[in-house]
């Protein structure tokens, strides 16, 4: 558990710096619970990359490559600090000199996982932790999957890299589809004959990701590509 301390609230839209529309507000947060140093509003565009907590080195090595092109091309990283996928979000973003976000699924005093103690912290003081819980909050397991959802609302696209049928990152993949962001789903995973959850987020508008470009190509405003993607 961090510092006992009372956190700094805002509405989700002066977080984002804009009037949610009416299928945004369907299940949108009344209030944000938040920690950090980056900028309110906060800054974009913004790509959630998440994906199974028990991630094959493959993956890993996915999220990492594509998170160091986001961050190259001045993407800031949202993920869940969750282990697997998200936790290497993070660090990537942080050791490429990046910023990140972390939306987490308990109130702001408490660390999930354990091992993440220090990985939050660090976020906590140089870049933006969120909650919607808080302090005090008893966490509960459908906390992730509500988190999940306030992670599609201040993503401009989602990535999921790597995950199984029964994996808590399919709740933000629906959700991104629901208010009608950027769903990519990585290749291999597409792929994946053993899994039934691709075909069918593919069908309701999810991408096949190949290349990051594919990402950047989709994203707001006049983002600047590095040349050698444009190649």
């Amino acid at each position: 558990m961090v510092e006992e301390a009372s956190y700094p609230s805002i509405q989700l839209e002066d977080l984002l710096g804009r009037p949610l529309n009416n299928i945004e507000q369907k299940f949108a947060p009344k209030m944000i619970f938040y920690k950090g140093s980056m900028e309110i509003p906060i800054p974009g565009p913004r790509v959630s990359i998440i994906g199974s907590r028990g991630a094959s080195e493959k993956g890993l090595s996915e999220a990492k490559e594509i998170s160091k092109i986001l961050i190259e091309n001045e993407v800031v990283i949202v993920s869940g600090l969750a282990r697997g996928i998200d936790t290497i979000g993070h660090k990537t973003a942080i050791e490429k000199g990046g910023r990140t976000i972390a939306v987490i699924g308990t109130s702001l005093n408490k660390v999930y996982p354990k091992e993440n103690f220090s990985l939050q912290e660090e976020i906590m003081k140089n870049h933006l932790v969120i909650s919607q819980y808080p302090a005090g909050h008893s966490t509960t397991p459908k906390d992730f999957v509500l988190r999940n959802r306030t992670m599609a609302l201040i993503s401009d696209a989602t990535v999921i890299v790597e995950a199984g049928d029964s994996s808590g990152s399919l709740h933000q993949g629906w959700e991104t589809l629901r208010i009608g962001r950027p769903l990519f789903i990585c290749k291999d995973v597409v792929e994946n004959s053993q899994l039934e959850w691709p075909e069918k987020m593919m069908n309701y508008g999810a991408m096949e990701l190949d290349e990051p470009i594919d990402i950047l190509e989709n994203l707001p405003g006049n983002i600047k590509m590095m040349p050698e993607l444009l190649q």
